[in-house]
């Protein structure tokens, strides 16, 4: 304990040098600006500022590329609290109370839990990181293709099940999103399926195209098509900017949960936020005390489901840092172009990094706390202004959201035929709104589907096609059972109400 308090002073005194304070900062902010803006990620930014950042230094570059990386969980919020459009995938649980929330004038409050709990999630995942890497780590390599195929099928049973009006309609949602993950080629064979012969769909549906295609075409129609005959004129009227005893006093437990949620996921090669914002958003669903105020249950928006999925968002993408760190393993594809930013640098990430670069390895995580703050302060005073985009014309702002997201799309990789794809799924995404199906199984089933698939044909691979591997594993037999319990349960104590109504 002593000697990892001495090594991070150390790394301190690297991270508060003046040039790495300016590059933190530069990274932090262009994170943020990254996160607002839909259809641009981390990856890519990180990616297209290799070769621009080759002369500096590498610990000013690799300091400046974890604030890109963070900074984007932060980012992604504004949007998805103001416009309905997730600027990351990570902040799609954060767009179902947060812009509920802004829709009814307390977008200033969502903003600063989402703000606040990105700072106590980071902070606290950062000293989790410093002290107990390995450990995590270490649990993380007992995942082996059966555990991370359980894993997945825990998070499609209960994204079906908690979301939207009915099972049904979230397992027809789900479906959908599996349906277009299986598009494009083979994880395994590299042979291209349902792809109709058209060739750009040999590398399958972009995630970013749908995702913006659901929630920011898909939301602009629909308040063109219904929300301007029904919706009060008063829509967009923006309330006080601070957040209330009971903000406070609903948001902060959420924080920590989302924190012990998120972490643990990030340090474990599971497929990035998506599955632990989820989970953390089920968690808030089922302890809160004010569940009429839910999205999903005709409430005007929970301030714990904008909390909880906002700190684990950012607990998960510190989480990451452990085994890009102490083992070299990618859990993100923004962490995989890390660790390619680190090999530029002729350094390999591992057990070794530790003991032959330790200035820079220090000096990094030392300024992941300098960077959280450098967050806090650029997001949460700036709340008001993202909030007053709320004020502009219906018209003109969702004309802006359509502009630039066909900006975005077009731009990956100048493609119209993904602009024709984005806006026809846009158009499903108003057909699910009008019937009330959830979008967010789409989603989750799009990301994870393919994962799973892989994990299953390993799995069955190692055990020669015996399918009780899966029981006989604890892990995965655990998360089964959880799978089964969350998907029977509810339907059997529903049918017990059911019958108890009816004898009395």
């Amino acid at each position: 304990m002593t000697e990892t308090f001495g090594l991070l002073l150390s790394g301190f005194a690297t991270a508060l040098q003046p040039i790495n304070l300016m590059w933190a900062f530069i990274g932090c902010a262009l994170g943020t600006a990254i996160g607002v803006l839909p259809g641009i990620g981390p990856a890519l930014t990180v990616a297209m500022l290799l070769p621009v950042t080759a002369k500096i230094d590498p610990a000013s570059a690799l300091i400046m590329f974890c604030g890109v990386y963070y900074g984007a969980m932060f980012g992604g919020s504004t949007t998805s609290i103001l416009m309905n459009t997730p600027g990351e995938s990570a902040s799609i649980m954060t767009a179902l109370e947060g812009n509920c929330m802004a829709r009814n004038g307390r977008a200033g409050s969502a903003l600063a839990t989402a703000a606040i709990g990105s700072f106590v999630a980071g902070t606290l995942a950062t000293i989790l990181l410093t002290f107990v890497a390995p450990f995590v780590a270490d649990f993380g390599l007992k995942f082996g293709p059966a555990e991370f195929f359980a894993l997945m099928v825990l998070a499609f049973v209960t994204v079906s099940s908690v979301l939207g009006a009915s099972m049904l309609r979230g397992m027809v949602s789900l479906a959908l999103g599996l349906a277009l993950g299986l598009v494009g080629q083979d994880k395994i064979e590299g042979v291209a399926r349902y792809t109709a012969g058209v060739p750009e769909l040999v590398d399958g549906i972009e995630f970013v195209l749908v995702a913006v295609g659901l929630f920011a075409v898909g939301e602009a129609l629909y308040s063109v098509l219904y929300d301007s005959k029904t919706a009060p004129p008063t829509q967009n009227k923006l309330s006080s900017m601070q957040m209330t005893r009971d903000d406070w006093k609903r948001s902060w437990p959420a924080w920590l949960r989302g924190t012990a949620i998120g972490f643990p996921f990030g340090s474990m090669p599971a497929g990035g936020a998506e599955i632990p914002t989820f989970l953390s958003y089920s968690t808030e669903r089922k302890l809160s005390q004010s569940k009429a105020d839910f999205s999903s249950a005709g409430g005007k928006g929970a301030i714990e489901g904008v909390a909880g999925p906002e700190a684990a968002n950012n607990a998960c993408a510190t989480g990451a840092l452990v085994p890009l760190l102490t083992l070299g393993i990618p859990t993100s594809a923004t962490a995989a172009i890390l660790i390619g930013a680190f090999q530029n640098y002729n350094l390999q990430p591992g057990p070794l990094l530790f003991q032959t670069s330790g200035d820079l390895v220090w000096g990094l995580i030392a300024s992941l706390y300098v960077g959280n703050v450098m967050l806090l302060v650029l997001n949460l005073p700036m709340a008001g202004i993202w909030a007053k985009l709320l004020n502009l014309p219906k018209a003109q702002l969702y004309a802006g959201i359509l502009v630039f997201a066909s900006i975005g799309v077009y731009g990956m990789r100048q493609s119209a035929l993904d602009l024709l794809f984005m806006y026809m799924i846009g158009v499903i995404g108003v057909i699910m709104r009008r019937f009330d199906f959830p979008v967010a199984p789409v989603i989750i089933g799009m990301i994870l589907g393919p994962m799973s698939e892989v994990h299953l044909r390993r799995a069955l691979s190692i055990s020669q096609g015996d399918w009780s591997a899966f029981l006989t594993q604890p892990i995965a037999a655990t998360l089964l059972i959880l799978s089964a319990l969350v998907l029977f349960v509810p339907m059997f104590l529903r049918r017990r109400g059911i019958r108890l109504g009816e004898d009395d």
